[in-house]
């Protein structure tokens, strides 16, 4: 009889373990058609996720070439693009209503801040998420009766970390031309916890509003301050080179190409305080 017992716990455990393996070779797949198919949905722009990569035994998952498209009515190619993100799922977690993200770690993105006709490219796309999560809470009120209880797929992510990102300022006041700073590193914690597991639109909303805060903080906008101070030392350069070449070495000359490098510079420096609003 005890043999028998024996038997059937070890063939119970054998079909939970192949349960989880099934599962946890299914999550790749999950995950990639989830990120397609109900990212543009939230942001109102392309959302492309290219392979996913997941350790069977730790629920790790590798995300990788991730690309974020613009808003209607911007130029660039892409809002944001990622290389390599790495998530820690809570394997526990995945069968129940919310599913625990223990880490997830985006690597080296690289932003396309684009301005463009007094607004720009994510502050278009912060606004498209919070009409979808306009939308999504006025459909759980119905469907709920009303009450507070949410329905569906909850996600709570005890770690956000955002590495060393690059922000690309692109604008139309400048032809096109691009300046480039380092984008501050980002952590967030506990997303979802208050109300015990967020929709994926309302934690892209958070984590949007965090990014947006860093793209525009000081320490980028000051960097880009630079870059433009720069363009505008290069117009001082541009003016020996008229001079060296014998295209007129005049004192009057001399004085007029001055002028006009000041000029360059101080009117870059009006673009900027348009940009950045100082």
């Amino acid at each position: 009889m005890k043999k028998w017992i024996l038997i059937g716990a070890g063939a119970i455990i054998a079909i939970v373990i192949i349960a989880v393996v099934m599962l946890a070779s299914n999550l790749g797949p999950m995950i990639k058609t989830a990120v397609n198919n109900y990212g543009p949905g939230i942001t109102k722009t392309d959302v492309r996720l290219g392979d996913v990569s997941i350790s069977i035994f730790s629920a790790e998952a590798s995300l990788k070439d991730f690309i974020l498209g613009n808003p209607k009515g911007f130029n660039t190619s892409h809002a944001m693009k990622v290389g390599s993100i790495n998530v820690n799922i809570d394997e526990k977690s995945i069968t129940g209503d919310t599913i625990v993200i223990d880490r997830i770690e985006v690597l080296g993105p690289d932003i396309s801040y684009e301005k463009s006709k007094g607004t720009d490219n994510f502050k278009t796309i912060i606004d498209n998420v919070k009409k979808s999560v306009g939308t999504e809470q006025k459909a759980e009120k119905k469907t709920s009766g009303g009450d507070e209880k949410k329905s569906g797929k909850k996600i709570l992510i005890k770690n956000f970390i955002v590495k060393d990102g690059k922000v690309n300022l692109t604008t139309s006041l400048f032809a096109g031309k691009t300046f480039s700073a380092p984008l501050p590193d980002i952590h967030l914690k506990d997303i979802g916890q208050k109300k015990g597991g967020a929709s994926p639109a309302e934690a892209f909303d958070e984590i949007f509003k965090a990014l947006y805060a860093k793209i525009t903080s000081p320490a980028v906008t000051d960097s880009l301050n630079q870059s433009l101070k720069a363009l505008g030392s290069s117009f001082d350069a541009l003016g020996k080179q008229v001079i060296e070449k014998g295209l007129g070495s005049s004192q009057e000359n001399i004085k007029a190409l001055s002028k006009d490098a000041e000029k360059s510079v101080e009117d870059l420096t009006n673009k900027v305080k348009g940009l950045f609003g100082k």
